[in-house]
């Protein structure tokens, strides 16, 4: 009795202990893997996010050419390169160009700075300062970088380690873009996988939270990406207007702080002193009126397109929009808000279920009285 109850235990132990190395087995596959994919996760995630985004250009490009899908992600892909490439051969040769000609001027000693107006003066804090470096710019300009030189040392540091941020991400997006028209050629298969992936995690509610995903992502790229680019180019439109110095810089600047969701009358401010002291009255104006639509975009078109067609409230699609850029970067803009609509969903279906009357129990039919 006793030797079978300790063959019984020495069993059950065996297979507890093989259970446990299958499982650590398990998880050290599912660690490797992980380390061997985890460089190339941000460039499927942003791939699988520019698809969904364009998934509808795509189809109605796709019904014009005749259904040839192949053909249509691929001009779909080639289009998206251009986007990303002209303005960027733009920027940079408008950068190269200022540069070269504000060095120049500056060694020539050509470079007048106007003084400033006297209101400058009597601006709060900031006044006395700004009206004193901006005296001494405008009466010497050596003298002056001299003394901003610390400053200007912190400056140059952080535009050198902006610039090589930026290319690192432009070639970030220029795989991505490629991987995103992978996905759109093989469309149906993608969209095969990931619903048998989501369902049979999450079960029943897998399509409304692929969804609810879709919807997000395009929400949040027409409210967040689509109305920084339409900032951008207004403020290019007014910056060349008022000819102001390095236009490209600053239109690149304000685009990506408008995809940070700093409001851009913060960015324009300072802008619009300078150009109201050193431009014309046209460009002024012009400048004027495009930095009132930036204004106007960002307050009142932004909140419309980010809750269209959206089933999630706009301020937990800006929520989560921007919890997720300051955890993971601007890729988290559309994982924030994804998560931060599938949590929403997933309360509000909780809620329901609660606040829902008790079923009945179903009432058997009586059977007729015999007579």
């Amino acid at each position: 009795m006793s030797n079978s109850a300790t063959t019984t235990g020495k069993n059950g132990f065996d297979q507890t202990a093989l259970t446990a190395l299958r499982l650590g087995a398990i998880l050290l596959a599912v660690y490797l893997c992980f380390r061997i994919i985890a460089p190339f996760i941000a460039l499927v995630l942003w791939g699988a996010i520019i698809a969904v985004a364009t998934y509808p250009l795509h189809q109605k490009l796709a019904a014009r050419l005749g259904d040839r899908i192949k053909l249509s992600a691929t001009l779909i892909t080639l289009l998206g390169l251009i986007i990303l490439i002209v303005p960027l051969v733009v920027l940079t040769e408008s950068l190269v160009i200022s540069s070269t000609d504000l060095t120049d001027n500056i060694s020539r000693g050509s470079v007048r700075v106007p003084p400033p107006p006297e209101q400058v003066q009597g601006w709060p804090l900031v006044g006395e300062k700004l009206h004193s470096t901006w005296l001494l710019a405008s009466e010497n300009l050596g003298a002056a970088l001299k003394q901003l030189g610390p400053q200007l040392e912190v400056l140059r540091v952080g535009m050198i380690a902006t610039a090589a941020g930026a290319g690192a991400a432009t070639l970030q997006m220029f795989a991505s873009i490629i991987i995103a028209g992978v996905f759109l050629g093989t469309a149906e298969k993608s969209a095969a996988v990931t619903r048998a992936v989501v369902n049979g995690l999450v079960g029943e509610r897998g399509p409304l939270l692929l969804i609810e995903s879709e919807t997000t992502i395009r929400s949040v790229t027409r409210g967040v990406l689509g109305v920084a680019i339409l900032e951008s180019i207004l403020v290019a439109m007014g910056l060349i207007a008022a000819g102001v110095p390095a236009a490209g810089f600053w239109t690149f600047l304000i685009l990506v702080l408008s995809i940070a969701q700093v409001p851009p009358l913060l960015t324009l401010i300072p802008l619009i002193f300078y150009v109201l002291a050193t431009a014309t009255v046209f460009g002024s104006t012009i400048f004027v009126i495009c930095s009132v639509l930036v204004v106007g975009v960002d307050t009142f078109l932004k909140p419309v397109l980010l809750g269209r067609t959206a089933d999630a409230p706009m301020l937990v699609i800006l929520l989560g929009a921007l919890g997720g850029m300051l955890l993971w970067g601007i890729v988290g803009l559309f994982v924030g808000a994804v998560i931060l609509v599938w949590c929403w969903g997933a309360l509000e279906f909780w809620i329901m279920n609660d606040d829902a009357p008790p079923a009945q129990p179903p009432r058997t039919p009586q059977k007729p009285a015999q007579e």
